[in-house]
């Protein structure tokens, strides 16, 4: 179920602790009552609750909190375990030096989640939104097994390599749409303002215009006259699309098959989902969670519903007492021989995180070989594209005046 922004509003508190000592203090929360339940969870009886006022420019909503806040949070606290910080210490120091005040509330609420008496895992629960099953389960894991601070530093590899693995796809995409949206907006600038001055000029010469300068004028006076219309219907299109990806399944299935059979595209998916999957199951099987359970977590984590459904069927393979290795062979199309090879020997010596974390180093500088091979790919049919657009329209608008030299020439 989809989880509701954590920040609502920020409210000021008072309020008194078992020792009857009075404090006060702030938290983001949806509503009064959730912030009186919030502090008697934490053993303070809340006296007065008051919303604090939004500043000039939203005030106290700050930036949102993103997971690359969340991966440098994982890393701090990993460092500040291992240098032999207190936990509470250590949830101290990093909120401090945040910049992103949303960021350090999430952090101060956790810290005391776990002064009143909680677990970290816990505390991490309560924010889905922020922190996956993946991220509590080895948190959880490191609590019961007395090494908190090499599992955090587990956690703050997978994120930082998830977060680099999420900006190279985005990279890849980000450039040809960007360059698309900028020859759209050109494009439309010159119909709806350039092209009109040129029609004006082109009305006194008195003959006929070439028919391609026709197409284009007549083009013009569309989006003079319907440019709202155009650009409704666009962002109709974008809006009705979103929605329908958000609420319809078979949808998001079908988009997802479609970008594993795409050339180029295809590619960069699938090495992308076989990295994912890889390196969560690496960080999750050598923290010690059972595979089966494991599974759960990875599928989550794959980003294409192919792969989430051969990964379930996996997990239910691996509970019937079927090996990973042979029920990844059912799989061909999405799961190379070399991952199965890979993952064969790593159950066999014993290894299989090792393994795992092989392949998804593999995996990872694939993504960046089929990010390079895009981009490479994209920008002659970008230049293409733009030389056809803008080069089309400013040909249709200097044709009369070839045509009016053509004739003063001819006399």
């Amino acid at each position: 179920m989809a989880q509701k922004k954590l920040e609502k509003s920020t409210f000021s508190w008072e309020g008194k602790n078992k020792d009857g000592r009075l404090l006060k203090g702030e938290i983001t929360a949806s509503s009064q009552d959730l912030v009186k339940a919030e502090l008697r969870k934490q053993g303070i009886v809340p006296k007065k609750v008051k919303k604090k006022a939004a500043g000039l420019f939203g005030g106290s909503k700050g930036k949102p909190i993103t997971s690359a806040d969340i991966s440098m949070f994982s890393r701090q606290m990993a460092t500040m375990m291992k240098a032999g910080v207190p936990l509470v210490q250590s949830f101290e120091i990093t909120a401090d030096g945040l910049s992103n005040k949303n960021m350090s509330e999430l952090i101060l609420n956790i810290k005391a989640e776990v002064e009143a008496g909680g677990t970290f895992a816990d505390a991490l629960k309560k924010y889905p939104l922020y922190f996956d099953d993946l991220f509590c389960n080895l948190v959880e894991a490191g609590e019961q097994s007395g090494a908190l601070e090499t599992l955090l530093e587990k956690v703050a590899t997978y994120k930082e390599k998830t977060e680099a693995l999420k900006a190279k796809i985005k990279k890849a995409m980000t450039y040809p749409i960007s360059v698309m949206v900028v020859a759209f907006i050109v494009t439309v600038i010159l119909l709806i303002y350039v092209v009109p001055a040129f029609a004006d000029m082109f009305s006194s010469f008195g003959s006929d215009l070439p028919a391609f300068t026709m197409l284009v004028v007549n083009l013009s006076d569309f989006m003079v006259e319907w440019w709202w219309a155009v650009f409704g219907i666009i962002f109709a299109t974008i809006s009705a699309v979103t929605q329908t990806h958000k609420r319809s399944r078979k949808f998001r299935d079908n988009l997802d098959r479609l970008y594993l059979k795409l050339p180029v595209i295809g590619d960069l998916t699938k090495n992308a989902s076989i990295a994912k999957f890889s390196r969560t199951l690496s960080t999750m099987f050598a923290a010690g969670v059972p595979l089966v359970e494991a599974l759960d977590s990875v599928a989550g984590a794959s980003g294409n519903n192919e792969y989430v459904k051969a990964i379930f069927s996996v997990r239910d393979d691996l509970a019937s007492g079927l090996q990973l290795q042979a029920s990844l062979q059912s799989y061909p199309e999405l799961f190379p021989n070399m991952v199965i090879q890979m993952v064969s020997i790593g159950e066999e010596s014993g290894a299989l995180d090792e393994m795992l974390a092989k392949v998804a180093d593999y995996y990872e500088a694939e993504v960046d070989n089929s990010v390079d091979a895009l981009t490479s790919l994209m920008e002659p049919i970008i230049m293409v594209f733009l030389a056809i657009v803008i080069g089309g329209l400013v040909i249709a608008m200097y044709l009369p005046i070839f045509k009016m030299g053509e004739v003063v020439g001819g006399h």
